[in-house]
């Protein structure tokens, strides 16, 4: 584990050489960035605590938040276990319904009375939409989203061989926003700025009024601070703006185990239960990866958003890009150029 090194307040900065890393990587990856991943904003590339690449494009900046779409999941699932930790929530284990009493029916207990909430940071919620087919536009312009969400959950817990069924679902994220909102007795924004981003040295994330409920304003190049829905109820699976740097800090975090600077942020048990090895390669909102043995962590946003951290190799990766349809998978930037270029510590 990292000891050293710590961006208190500020980065260390170091050439890739010094830190056991190939001197071509940063040639390597601006030709290919420039040339493959042309909606790139910024790329960190941090190893033993200190920033060995670093470049910009298209106008952005180190200061310069950007909307990280999905990317916010997994900064949703350490609150959850921040907010474990000081008992607002008993445990994963939890029952979902138990946070939405007002929205209790026959028809929620017997789709999802089940469900807790390890069930929605795993994803293994069954709905009744198609896999990667969710209505998530006909969920923003309904006045209530959690409800909204309720009403979809249905179908089959298991499998016949008793596994439950991985279906990745944005509107879950969001009802498990609204749990925690209801539990702490705060926005998950406000709870963020205390307990996450503020004894981390991040940006404090401001109040972002919304004047409108338009793709621009929810998705797109209008977000500012953290999106909410009609209800004021920070998104969960999207909506949060962060800086590329705060991104590499946020992965510095979960690398160094949950410690910052000699502080227990996240319970060191919550960081290794995120990222426990399974079938559908998907932990508490953490994706899954592997190149020859290693394993790799990520936080995953569209367009190319990523946040990934390498216990094996002392390691974190930030990108941050403009939203683009379609845009090509960032993993392989590091499964075939970064990964590559760094030695085993």
């Amino acid at each position: 584990m990292q000891k050293e090194n710590w961006p208190v307040p500020q980065w260390r900065l170091a050439g890739p050489g010094e830190q056991g890393i190939n001197p071509e990587l940063p040639r390597q990856l601006h030709s290919v960035i420039t040339s493959e991943y042309g909606n790139t904003n910024g790329i960190l590339v941090v190893r033993n605590g200190c920033i060995v690449y670093e470049e910009y494009f298209n106008g952005f900046g180190p200061d310069k938040p950007v909307h990280v779409a999905s990317v916010t999941k997994s900064v949703l699932s350490a609150l959850v276990g921040i907010a474990v930790d000081k008992g607002y929530i008993p445990s994963a284990g939890q029952r979902v319904m138990e946070y939405f009493p007002d929205q209790v029916s026959e028809e929620h207990v017997r789709n999802c009375g089940n469900a807790t909430i390890e069930d929605l940071l795993n994803m293994t919620v069954p709905y009744g939409f198609e896999d990667w087919k969710e209505p998530l536009e006909r969920m923003c312009t309904s006045p209530d989203w959690v409800g909204f969400t309720l009403d979809m959950m249905r179908g089959n817990w298991e499998n016949s061989k008793g596994k439950k069924h991985f279906q990745y679902c944005t509107g879950g994220a969001h009802l498990l926003s609204a749990a925690v909102q209801r539990a702490v007795g705060t926005s998950v924004r406000e709870f963020a700025n205390q307990h996450l981003f503020a004894p981390t040295g991040m940006r404090v994330i401001p109040d972002y009024p919304m004047e409108s409920y338009t793709y621009e304003s929810l998705f797109g190049e209008k977000v500012r601070g953290w999106v909410q829905d009609p209800g004021g109820i920070t998104t969960g699976g999207w909506g949060l703006t962060m800086t590329p740097r705060d991104m590499a800090r946020f992965g510095l975090l979960y690398l160094n185990m949950g410690m910052w600077n000699g502080t227990q942020i996240i319970p060191e048990s919550w960081v290794r239960k995120s990222v426990k090895r399974n079938s559908n390669r998907y932990g508490y909102m953490w994706w899954q990866f592997e190149r020859k043995g290693v394993a790799v962590h990520a936080a995953m946003g569209d367009g190319g958003n990523m946040i990934c951290w390498i216990p094996d190799r002392n390691l974190v990766v930030a990108m941050a890009s403009g939203f683009k349809p379609d845009a090509k998978n960032r993993w392989l930037l590091v499964r075939d150029y970064i990964l590559p270029a760094v030695e085993a510590v």
